[in-house]
């Protein structure tokens, strides 16, 4: 009788069950591509990280003219937006409107962190964080870089 119980089981667990989705090397290679071109196009330069949805770099781009420190900013915007799903844009927002929220762990108010999300919208895979501009210019360099790998900056519900 067990063995007729597992085996129906078995029968009833549907045998394409796709993995979920996940950001890959070469998904993060295609944002920091998209970024620096955007960037590039603009006469700008940034830094750039990209970080899977536990916060662990990916792909990272220094692009000339950008210190050390640069470089560890855009990490912290990519690390927070992973920590908290949601960008560094409406973190600032947050700290606006609930006293304390800025200090809270992993929490940057400096546009230019944002969510990656798989190509349908449903899943978000990981964070970009990009720093060397001034703050609105890096959100939109992350937003292209995104943009360019086929991925979405937001939810899709």
């Amino acid at each position: 009788m067990r063995l007729l119980i597992l085996s129906s089981i078995l029968l009833a667990a549907p045998a394409t069950a796709q993995p979920a989705p996940t950001l890959d090397a070469k998904a993060a290679q295609a944002i920091v591509v998209g970024c620096s071109a955007h960037a590039s196009e603009k006469k700008q330069s940034q830094a750039i990280a990209v970080v899977d949805a536990g916060g662990h770099l990916v792909a990272a781009l220094r692009m000339d003219g950008n210190g050390s420190g640069i470089f560890d900013f855009a990490l912290a915007k990519a690390e927070a937006v992973a920590a908290w799903g949601f960008s560094t844009a409406q973190m600032l927002e947050g700290a606006r409107g609930t006293p304390g929220f800025a200090d809270a762990p992993h929490v940057v108010i400096v546009p230019g962190g944002v969510p990656v999300f798989s190509a349908d919208g449903k899943t978000r895979i990981g964070a970009v964080g990009v720093s060397g501009e001034e703050p609105a210019y890096d959100a939109a360099c992350a937003e292209a870089g995104i943009a360019a790998a086929g991925l979405r900056s937001s939810r899709v519900r």
